[in-house]
Parts: structure tokens; sequence; C-alpha cells
């Protein structure tokens, strides 16, 4: 049976790397997936991307997925491994590729289609019966965004958090590098 375990922290916060634990012990003799969502727009961020290859163990897969999570597991071939542990790091980095690629779309309709989006993932993941962890920013707790698009995403990031956190069986906020259960 399929469990879905969302990870919640703030910037450097240790969320990745706690959830990286956790997917660890879930996945002890089961297939791990990493799915990214991560892209690279400049040097900083690969650097980024670059610490958090590093990190992963070399047998775990990664599926490369910044604005459909669900087609590029299937592209992989994920569904045809038995019972994967699944880890989406980051939710967050989703979203913002997500808002970011329909910028002009009607905020309403954007919402929608991003919530769909993470119900599809969600629906997959009991499909294929896998666990999933998923590792996203909580945004709740720092100043409301200056420019319209940062005042988007916060908005639809704090949306989509919480329909998550409303389906996952577990949630977790990692403050500081402590890990504090929510649910």
């Amino acid at each position: 049976m399929s469990s879905i375990h969302l990870v919640l922290g703030g910037i450097r916060s240790g969320k990745s790397a706690y959830a990286e634990g956790l997917v660890a012990a879930l996945g002890e003799g089961r297939p791990v997936v990493y799915i990214a969502t991560g892209t690279v727009t400049d040097d900083e961020m690969a650097e980024r991307v670059r610490l958090h290859r590093e990190r992963r163990p070399a047998e775990w897969q990664t599926v490369e997925a910044s604005l459909n999570p669900v087609g590029a597991l299937r592209e992989a071939g994920v569904e045809s491994v038995s019972v994967p542990v699944l880890l989406l790091d980051s939710l967050d980095g989703w979203v913002s590729n997500l808002l970011i690629e329909h910028e002009r779309m009607d905020r309403a309709e954007l919402e929608g289609r991003t919530v769909g989006a993470v119900r599809r993932l969600l629906s997959y993941v009991g499909e294929i019966d896998a666990d999933a962890v998923v590792v996203s920013s909580e945004v709740g707790h720092s100043l409301v965004a200056t420019s319209l698009l940062g005042r988007q995403f916060q908005d639809l990031l704090g949306t989509v958090n919480q329909a998550l956190a409303a389906a996952a069986d577990e949630v977790t906020l990692v403050v500081a590098g402590i890990p504090v259960r929510i649910k």
C-alpha cells in the first residue's frame, strides 16, 4: 500500500537531507527514484544541483522532471519497477517552473491546473503502489513578496502545499535541521 510523506521547511533548513534519509530507510532493498524538478538557470543553481547529486547514492535512479513528473516517470518506465520509493525534490521547484511556463494564465486556472497536476502525481503513486517523499518549501513564514510574480508563487505554493498535506499520510516540518512531526 502506497504512502505519501510531505517534508516542509525553509530554504537551507535541512529538508532535502532529511527526506533523503527517510528515502534511504524506506528504500532498503527497494529501488529508489529521485525526481529532480530544478532547472539550472545560473552558476549558483548549477552548484546547488551538483551538491544534491553528490549526496545521492549512485544506485538511485534520477528522473529529470521540471514540468511533468508523471509523464517523465512513465517515460522512464518507473511503473514497471517493483514497489519503488519516490523522492520528489522539490515541489516548490516544480510549482515555480509551472508558474513561469504559464505566467500569463489566469490565476484561478493556473491554480486549478497545478493542484490537478499534484493530484495526478498522487494518483500515479497509488497506481504503482509506491511510497513517496515530497520535499517543499514552507512559504508561510516569510514576508509577503514585493513583486507580483513572487506573491503569485507564494500563494500558489501555499495552496499546493495545503492540498498535498491534506492528502499525505505524514507531514514533517524541518526547522534548522530538526524534524518536527506535524501529521
